[in-house]
Parts: C-alpha cells; structure tokens; sequence
C-alpha cells in the first residue's frame, strides 16, 4: 500500500512540474529582420561581396583568355615555352584559388567581416531574449526560425515582438 502511494504522489509531483513549465517561441528571422542596424549590415556584407566576386570573376576571365590563348598556339610553341605558360597558367590558377578561399573560405574575410558587423547585433537579441525569459519566468524560448522545426505554435505564445520591443524596435 505505501508503494502504491508513494508512486503516486511521485507521479503527481511529476505531473505538476511538467504543468509549472513555461515556454515561449519566437522566431530570430522575423526579429533580425525588423533590426535597421541588421539590414545595414547585410548590405555592407552584400556589397563586399559584391566586389569581391567582381575581383575573382576579372582574375577568372585572364585565366580563361590564357588558357585560350595557350590552346591556339600550342602547336607553334617549343616544349620550352610550352612548360612556361602552363606554369603561368597553373600559377593563375592556385593564385585565383587562394583568393576565392582568403575572401569566401572558412574564417576568410566574409566570414571576419560577418562576425564584426553582425554578431553584435545578434548578442543584443540573445540578451533580450535572456532578458525576456528571466522576467517572465520562461523555462524554455524555442526558435522557429531554423534549427528546430515547429509543426504548429499558437500565436499567443510568439514573443517575437516582445523581443524587439525590448530592443527598443518600433513596429
């Protein structure tokens, strides 16, 4: 009989807790989104980008013409010469490689230029979101956005724009 009770209260205590859980879902897109500093970031990362790409399609188009040019006069050139343009052609070739990756590689220039202009302003929704879940008394914040995938979520529990107001975004 004691056993009996005794799971019973523990089943009860469970129940309970799981009952006292609170959580809310926000969605770090939308929020991001709304940010006027986050957009203007993206726009710098974009037009850097932008150039960036523009600088390796120029050196990729020289190395196209040299590569073109070598195949129309091959049959003219000594062995000689042959070698040193395909070494040209080769050293073009690792150059415009070792490029793409300094600029677009891991932890390459986009990926510096990205985590300078934004994480910042990812820190300060991380904190607000912090800050949300510790006067509410949240026990979990899931984010729809990515990462975890949500079926359904009532609207009620999205706290998105209890985020921003936070950060102090108009709406």
């Amino acid at each position: 009989m004691k056993k009996i009770l005794f799971a019973a209260l523990v089943f009860t205590l469970t129940a309970f807790s799981a009952n006292a859980q609170r959580y809310a879902i926000i969605d770090t897109k939308y929020i991001l989104d709304k940010i006027p500093e986050y957009k203007d970031a993206n726009k710098k990362l974009e037009e850097m980008a932008d150039a960036w790409q523009k600088e390796i399609d120029l050196l990729q188009a020289d190395l196209d013409k040299m590569y073109r040019q070598l195949e129309t006069e091959r049959v003219m050139l000594t062995p000689e010469l042959l070698k040193k343009r395909e070494d040209e052609i080769f050293n073009k070739e690792k150059a415009v490689r070792d490029l793409q990756r300094r600029r677009f590689g891991f932890e390459g220039d986009y990926f510096r230029k990205k985590q300078e202009l934004v994480k910042p302003i990812q820190d300060k929704v991380y904190n607000a979101v912090q800050r949300l879940a510790t006067e509410r008394l949240y026990d979990f914040i899931l984010d729809k956005s990515e990462g975890i995938t949500v079926i359904f979520a009532d609207p009620k529990l999205d706290k998105s724009d209890d985020v921003l107001k936070i950060l102090g975004v108009k709406l």
